[in-house]
């Protein structure tokens, strides 16, 4: 009896927690994108005479700060992608760079989500097998290019950048440079190895398999 009371809470658990943890994720992206919103008003309040009245209605309206910030996020894509457009953003990013502390952080940024975000980009293009953090010990690592620069003058000539994302948060790692002959590549794809990194190894990579299958009671074979 208890046994069975134990298969039936994990059954429940299995089926609302992805749900749970989604809504989470949705919930905590919608307050980000409201939270914009509200720094744009009461910006908006300090410098437009009035404007005040016109705030306080529209933080009374629910979801709003989502729409508006979704649609400027859209148009600003859809203005870009034209020649006016890319003019604009040059002489943009020719103002950024020429302000002296928003320049380094500013290029910094921009290079970093033209790696992670660009279809060209090679960021995450690999996913590895490498001994860190100590020899004997393995983890998974995603090829992120190879050394450039001053940093490439002092390394041998075939090296890697690698990044070893922790657990179950990978979007924290470490940044690693290491010989190509001390690397594995792996057959898995990027995906299969942050779900298998998330899942702190629990979701091997292969065959999608149901955990629900497990713990439903099996059909009993009746004697022929």
């Amino acid at each position: 009896m208890k046994r069975s009371l134990q298969q039936y809470f994990l059954t429940g658990l299995l089926v609302w927690l992805p749900m749970g943890v989604t809504v989470w994720v949705l919930m905590w992206l919608m307050g980000m994108l409201d939270g914009i919103f509200q720094t744009v008003l009461t910006g908006s309040e300090a410098v437009i005479p009035g404007f005040h009245l016109i705030a306080e209605k529209l933080r009374e309206i629910p979801g709003l700060g989502v729409i508006m910030v979704s649609v400027v996020i859209f148009a600003t894509g859809v203005f870009v992608t034209n020649m006016f457009g890319q003019w604009w953003l040059r002489q943009w990013h020719k103002l950024m760079i020429r302000i002296p502390v928003v320049r380094s952080i500013y290029t910094s940024v921009k290079q970093v989500a033209d790696t992670l975000f660009s279809g060209s980009g090679n960021a995450f293009s690999k996913a590895l097998l490498v001994q860190y953090p100590r020899q004997g010990c393995w983890t998974i690592a995603f090829l992120t290019g190879r050394p450039s620069g001053d940093v490439a003058s002092h390394l041998p000539a075939d090296c890697v950048s690698v990044y070893v994302p922790t657990t179950p948060n990978p979007t924290s790692g470490f940044f690693l440079i290491l010989p190509a002959a001390d690397v594995v590549e792996l057959k898995m794809t990027v995906d299969e190895a942050l779900k298998y990194i998330i899942s702190m190894g629990v979701v091997a990579p292969g065959p999608a398999v149901d955990p629900l299958a497990k713990l439903q009671p099996q059909p009993k074979s009746t004697p022929l």
